[in-house]
């Protein structure tokens, strides 16, 4: 044997070790969090951690009995959608108007911004949704969920819209056509996995928000995440319920990523690759 092709073997056993040693990493809460899920409340914070239990529902129903679960769900659904479809509508033709006149600094001004705490902006969106009325409401989450959809939008799509060959676009002017019939009838189309990718990004992180949903929603509109938040109190913390709505709450994401994966995968190494 060579030495060129046992280096390649000790190339890709170092990189199928490097996978599953990341796997692991990534895995590893996931799996215990649902594990413990299952586990009997005396289990779930026992150490060392058991990992043979006799399997029980006990928390989910404890869950159930003590949380209006579906109606929090549909809150988060609500707030979710909305948010994601304002991002969308916003985003696209600002990455576009940002690729297209190669103005970078608008961009950087709404990373800084999803860079920035949340707590920055928590005071603001309290003071002003409290004047106008619309503290519990769903419009004020959308808003301001608005804040963490609208740079992933933008970023996810700015490298898809560059790598998009500037000859068609002044191919398209030739024709006659408006910046508007580029952006919907040309690029958009281009752009779609690049599009799908932002929309699952912007879903996944606005369904997870916590801060925004704990201070301003009510009871009514109350979303999962801020409502798991009940199961932490002062003296004491249920964590078998809590690790059972945790489990819940992601199941939505992980399922939505399970589905798409194969656009989510093309649509991050088309901006890889392009940008």
């Amino acid at each position: 044997m060579t030495d060129a092709a046992t280096t390649d073997r000790w190339i890709r056993w170092l990189n199928t070790l490097q996978l599953v040693l990341a796997g692991v990493l990534i895995m590893a809460p996931t799996v215990w969090m649902v594990l413990s899920s299952f586990k009997p409340s005396f289990e779930v914070t026992a150490y060392p951690p058991t990992l043979i239990f006799t399997p029980t529902l006990e928390n989910y129903v404890e869950l159930t009995k003590t949380t209006p679960f579906l109606s929090y769900a549909l809150n988060s659904l609500i707030v979710t959608v909305g948010s994601t479809a304002l991002g969308l509508l916003f985003g696209i033709p600002a990455a576009f108007a940002v690729s297209w006149t190669r103005i970078s600094w608008p961009a950087i001004l709404t990373l800084a911004a999803r860079m920035a705490p949340g707590t920055l902006f928590l005071l603001p969106w309290y003071v002003m949704f409290r004047q106008i009325g619309m503290i519990g409401s769903y419009t004020a989450l959308i808003l301001s969920h608005a804040v963490i959809t609208l740079p992933i939008v933008i970023w996810v799509l700015l490298p898809s819209f560059d790598g998009i060959p500037r000859s068609v676009f002044e191919a398209a002017q030739v024709d006659g056509c408006s910046v508007t019939r580029i952006l919907w009838r040309i690029a958009l189309p281009l752009v779609a996995s690049g599009v799908a990718v932002s929309a699952i990004l912007a879903f996944v992180f606005s369904w997870n928000y916590f801060l925004f949903a704990l201070v301003l929603s009510n009871g009514d509109t109350k979303t999962l995440i801020a409502a798991a938040f009940n199961f932490i109190g002062e003296g004491s913390t249920q964590w078998g319920a809590l690790m059972a709505a945790a489990t819940l709450i992601a199941l939505p994401p992980l399922v939505l990523a399970a589905l798409v994966q194969r656009w989510l995968v093309s649509g991050l190494t088309l901006g890889a690759v392009k940008g």
